[in-house]
C-alpha cells in the first residue's frame, strides 16, 4: 500500500496538465530517457557478448591482435580502377 503512494505522480498545477503541448514534450523527453537507457543496456550487452566470444576464441589458441587478411576488394578490382 505505501509502495502504490509513493509511485504516483506528483499532482500538477491546473494549467500544466490541460497543456496539451506540455503533456506531448513530457512524454517525449520521457521516451527519449528511456530509449537512452535500452541503448546504454544493449551496447553493455554486446560488449559483454564480444568479451566472451574473444575468450572462447582465446581458448582455442586465436590470436586477436591479427586483422582480418580477407577483404571484399579483389587485387584484380583494384588494379582496374588505378589504370582506369
Amino acid at each position: 500500500m505505501i509502495n502504490a503512494m509513493a509511485q504516483e505522480p506528483a499532482p500538477k498545477k491546473p494549467a500544466e496538465a490541460d497543456d496539451p503541448v506540455d503533456k506531448f514534450l513530457a512524454e517525449q523527453q520521457a521516451r527519449d530517457a528511456q530509449r537512452d537507457q535500452l541503448i546504454k543496456e544493449l551496447l553493455r550487452q554486446k560488449e559483454a557478448a564480444i568479451k566472451a566470444f574473444d575468450d572462447k576464441l582465446a581458448k582455442l589458441g586465436h590470436e586477436g591482435s591479427h586483422g582480418s587478411k580477407r577483404s571484399h576488394h579483389t587485387k584484380h578490382a583494384a588494379d582496374k580502377k588505378a589504370s582506369g
